[in-house]
C-alpha cells in the first residue's frame, strides 16, 4: 500500500473511534476554537505539541518551525502570533525546543545546507550571544543541550519585543511567555523557567509605547 493511502485509513479509523465514544465531538470542534495555549514548537515530527502535552484539538494554536524559532522578519511567525494574541486572547505562548534538535546541531557546525543555511545563522547569532558560556563547556553533548536551552530562553526574549506581545500585556495584563525543552529520551518537557509577563522585564531600549492615534 502507498504510504500516503495509509495515512488516508488511519484517519478514517480515527474519526470513527473519536465518535463512537462522543457522538458530538466533530460538531463541537466545527464550532470555533478557543484555545488558552500558542505553541511555537520545531518542525520536527517526534514533537507534536497535542501528544506531548495531552491536549485535544482545539485547545493548542500551533506554529512550528526549524527549531523554533521567533525571526522578526518572519511574516508567518508574526500573523500566528497576532492572530493568537490578538484575536484568540491566548494567555499563555509557549516556545518549546527539544534536545537533539537537528537545526540546532547544523547551527554549531561549518557545514553548507543549502537555503536553510540563511534561517541557521539566527541559531548562530544565539550562539555568539552565549559564546563565552558554550565554550567553556567542555563536552559537546552537554555544550548542545545548553545550546537548545539558551536557544528557547532568546525566542522567548525575541517574543517580548514585538508590539503584539506588549500591546497585549498594556491592554489585558496577558499572555504570559514561557520557555520550555521537550526531551526526547524521556518524553518530559522542562520547563526554564524564564516566564515573562510584563514590559518592565523587557530592557528599557526594546519598550514600545502604546500607538498615538492622530486626530483628522
Amino acid at each position: 500500500m502507498e504510504s500516503y493511502k495509509k495515512l488516508l485509513l488511519q484517519n478514517q479509523a480515527w474519526s470513527e473511534e473519536r465518535t463512537k465514544f462522543d457522538k458530538d465531538y466533530f460538531e463541537r470542534s466545527a464550532n470555533g476554537q478557543a484555545p488558552d495555549f500558542l505553541w511555537i514548537g520545531c518542525s520536527d515530527s517526534r514533537v507534536p505539541a497535542n501528544e506531548i502535552t495531552g491536549t485535544d484539538p482545539g485547545e493548542i494554536f500551533v506554529h512550528r518551525n526549524i527549531a523554533n524559532m521567533v525571526v522578526h522578519s518572519d511574516m508567518n511567525l508574526l500573523s500566528v502570533l497576532d492572530y493568537a494574541v490578538t484575536i484568540l486572547k491566548v494567555k499563555h505562548v509557549i516556545v518549546c525546543g527539544h534536545y537533539g534538535c537537528g537545526g540546532v546541531k547544523a547551527a554549531m557546525g561549518h557545514e553548507q545546507y543549502g537555503l536553510i543555511d540563511n534561517w541557521l545563522r539566527h541559531i548562530k547569532d544565539v550562539y555568539r550571544i552565549h559564546s563565552d558560556e558554550l565554550e567553556a563547556i567542555e563536552d559537546d553533548d552537554a555544550r548542545f543541550k545548553r545550546l537548545v536551552e539558551v536557544n528557547v530562553i532568546e525566542q522567548v526574549f525575541d517574543l517580548t519585543k514585538t508590539s503584539i506581545i506588549q500591546n497585549a500585556w498594556r491592554e489585558r495584563n496577558s499572555p504570559q511567555v514561557h520557555g520550555w525543552v521537550y526531551d526526547l529520551k524521556t518524553g518530559r518537557i522542562k520547563d526554564l523557567e524564564v516566564t515573562m509577563d510584563n514590559q518592565r522585564e523587557v530592557p528599557a531600549i526594546y519598550r514600545i509605547n502604546s500607538k498615538v492615534v492622530k486626530g483628522g
